[in-house]
């Protein structure tokens, strides 16, 4: 099978979707993708992103793919752990404090800015919507973040996340203790888990 076929089986099975990360990953040559391209066989969405012509384009993934430190955060993030039920208008993204590249000129885009020894922290890789990785910050720092920027919350979000978060089973407590202490809120999340808990 050559480099092409196996990349259009890989695509294929993707849901129309692949990433450069993808073809290096699976040994394929990265010229196919230019080859494709260039027969109008793929498109391409934005750097290392590319789709069959006519498919569906992955809005969270196409975003994070303009900034490698990019994470999804806040009710973003609560909107990919099924901790409220709202989809997103905008996409909430921590970056680092300093950034200054192109994702600040998108328009349903809202930026957070945090110090690079906490842009990491809990940060994990989940699907997205449509199927691709992308990165998120855990149920935990979730939850940290909204306690720590509570008056800038929308109430009833906030309200409803927190209960949501108290009823799942696969909590961490733990996690959430140590995370709250790295990010200052320690009497803040005592205060919030005693009506909660």
């Amino acid at each position: 099978m050559s480099d092409l076929e196996r990349l259009m089986k890989l695509v294929s099975e993707n849901n129309g979707h692949i990433t450069t990360k993808q073809v290096v990953e699976n040994n394929i040559n990265k010229m196919a993708l230019k080859r494709l391209c260039d027969d109008k066989k793929l498109e391409r969405v934005s750097t290392g992103y590319y789709c069959l012509p006519g498919t569906f384009i992955d809005e969270y993934y196409k975003v994070l793919s303009k900034c490698k430190s990019a994470v999804f955060s806040f009710t973003t993030a609560l909107y990919l752990h099924d901790l409220t039920d709202r989809t997103p208008i905008y996409f909430d993204i921590t970056v680092q404090r300093g950034y200054g590249g192109n994702l600040q000129n998108i328009d349903n885009i809202y930026l957070h800015y945090v110090d690079n020894e906490i842009l990491n922290l809990g940060m994990i890789e989940i699907k997205s919507p449509f199927g691709m990785n992308i990165k998120c910050y855990d149920v935990e720092r979730t939850i940290c973040d909204l306690i720590k920027d509570k008056n800038n919350m929308d109430k009833e979000i906030y309200s409803k996340a927190l209960k949501e978060y108290a009823k799942r089973k696969d909590k961490d407590l733990l996690k959430l203790a140590k995370y709250a202490k790295k990010l200052n809120i320690e009497k803040e999340l005592v205060d919030v888990m005693e009506v909660l808990l």
